[in-house]
């Protein structure tokens, strides 16, 4: 495939898109509370327990199977430990916001190529998920913007 000067001038201002995201204070803090996270043993195997602890408990309701009083408490306490965890809790609120900046980056980016024109805020609010995600637009169904 032939790269033209379109390309190279896309990939160039991306390049400069990503440069800024790893300028901003907030994402160096961010991405400082991962490492911190991936950096601690305790704190990644109480996340992945939960993780898995949750994905078990997913499977059984998908199977139409009960879950017990006693699941439940079990998962929520675990949960509550984890989020007491400041490293955890750091390592879930930097995920949280690197997610949120790939969200609005991808909303622009669609709407740019769907509109034929740099979006504004108001042409945001309307689609609400953005092309792609399946439930049709017209309602609101908790995406957070």
């Amino acid at each position: 495939m032939q790269t033209t000067t379109q390309d190279s001038i896309i990939t160039q201002k991306t390049k400069e898109l990503c440069q800024a995201i790893l300028d901003q204070a907030d994402m160096r803090a961010a991405r400082q509370a991962i490492e911190t996270f991936i950096g601690n043993d305790q704190a990644k195997s109480q996340y992945e327990s939960l993780m898995s602890k949750g994905q078990a408990l997913q499977q059984k309701q998908q199977s139409a199977q009960q879950l017990s009083p006693d699941e439940i408490a079990s998962f929520e306490t675990e949960r509550e430990a984890l989020l007491n965890n400041p490293v955890a809790r750091g390592f879930l609120d930097a995920q949280q916001e690197l997610h949120e900046v790939h969200e609005t980056i991808n909303q622009y980016v669609s709407k740019t190529l769907e509109l034929g024109r740099v979006p504004e805020e108001s042409d945001l609010e309307e689609g609400g998920c953005g092309d792609g995600c399946g439930c049709g637009h017209g309602h609101d169904h908790g995406h957070s913007h």
